[in-house]
């Protein structure tokens, strides 16, 4: 790698750590015998997906398997019923950079299709910061790359209309409607004649914000869920605890119908909280990306959270997973990633009053 190449990632915001090959301190993979899938459903719930920049340099060049990017997780992601995650980029070649970005985000989709194909990514939210980096020409591309590779999505489209409109995933014996907006950035907001994301403000006394939540969560009661999720790329970044203002509109979706919120956007992991019936992420975390670690958050720790669903679709166990991001692939983690995120879970959820159970590496809450 050249003096340049490395001027050029370190500005961009990336770190490099040994290029593309698996790291021999990582476990070679996750254990997928902890419990059988048989009693119920269970559907993985990640956080940002980013496949963008170094990635796409690592892997869309088409010497590699692009489902090698998920390491030793793919056999646990391949046990689920299904994965649902937060797509932290577009899936084009094409496109202008939307002005005045700090960061641009876009993957080939010839390579980031299969790679989420071979996650067993059922869902992908659009609702984010990053779906407009290179305008409408390469949204277009990525839910036509989508609709081709059989994944659903829901959070942006040709207009407001699209946007909000609900996805439907059958997963197991279970039929899933998710919901997807963005409280950033304003500017990629589709309109009545302009493609972009489902974007609001997390406010409930927002007519505008009770408006589309009205339009979307009546549409997805239509198709008579058996579940209904609202994925939402909410809050700022590098936060540790979400504000009361998340807090109170995760609250509010739930007592408007959402049976789990899927948050996303920290970059690090938050809280999970019991409210009513139902389960809120705060924030997942990162699932996979190319960023710079902060020592004092360690952004590339995270969980896969499996959620074990009856066959009325009610919410019967959450698992949390530990991995860990390193060169540029998702990992089992380590004895030192579980213990530290073990920790951190545990204190980033205790002002909901929740409380986990070990099971092996795993943290298990009871719902």
């Amino acid at each position: 790698m050249t003096v340049g190449r490395r001027r050029l990632l370190a500005t961009a915001g990336t770190a490099i750590a040994g290029g593309c090959l698996t790291s021999p301190r990582r476990r070679s993979a996750l254990d997928t015998d902890r419990y059988d899938h048989e009693d119920g459903t269970v559907v993985g719930f990640v956080g940002d997906v980013m496949l963008g920049r170094n990635l796409d340099e690592c892997y869309g060049d088409g010497g590699r398997d692009p489902a090698s990017v998920w390491s030793g997780v793919r056999p646990r992601l391949e046990s689920l019923d299904g994965v649902f995650c937060n797509l932290e980029c577009t899936l084009s070649t094409r496109g202008e950079r939307f002005p005045d970005r700090a960061y641009y985000f876009r993957a080939d989709p010839a390579w980031a299709v299969p790679a989420l194909d071979g996650a067993n990514v059922r869902f992908a939210a659009l609702a984010n910061n990053h779906l407009l980096d290179f305008g409408e020409p390469a949204l277009r591309d990525t839910l036509a790359a989508l609709d081709d590779g059989g994944i659903a999505h829901a959070g942006a489209g040709e207009t407001a209309t699209d946007a909000r409109r609900p996805a439907l995933v059958t997963v197991g014996d279970v039929d899933v409607a998710v919901v997807s907006f963005a409280d950033h950035y304003a500017e990629y907001a589709a309109t009545a004649d302009r493609s972009g994301t489902a974007y609001l403000e997390c406010d409930p006394e927002n007519p505008d914000t009770r408006a589309a939540v009205d339009d979307a969560l009546e549409r997805a009661s239509e198709r008579d869920p058996d579940l209904l999720v609202a994925s939402l790329h909410w809050g700022p970044n590098w936060v540790e605890y979400p504000d009361d203002r998340y807090r109170e509109f995760g609250r509010w979706l739930i007592d408007r119908g959402v049976d789990l919120v899927h948050g996303h956007s920290a970059h690090v992991v938050q809280g999970v909280e019991r409210y009513g019936e139902g389960v809120i992420l705060h924030d997942a975390g990162d699932f996979v990306d190319d960023y710079v670690v902060k020592p004092e958050l360690r952004n590339d720790r995270s969980f896969l959270y499996e959620v074990r669903l009856g066959d009325d679709g009610n919410l019967e166990q959450l698992r949390l997973v530990p991995v860990v991001i390193d060169d540029y692939a998702v990992h089992a983690a380590t004895d030192a990633d579980a213990s530290w995120l073990h920790e951190t879970m545990r204190e980033r959820s205790a002002p909901f009053d929740t409380s986990y159970e070990r099971d092996g590496d795993d943290l298990l809450l009871s719902l």
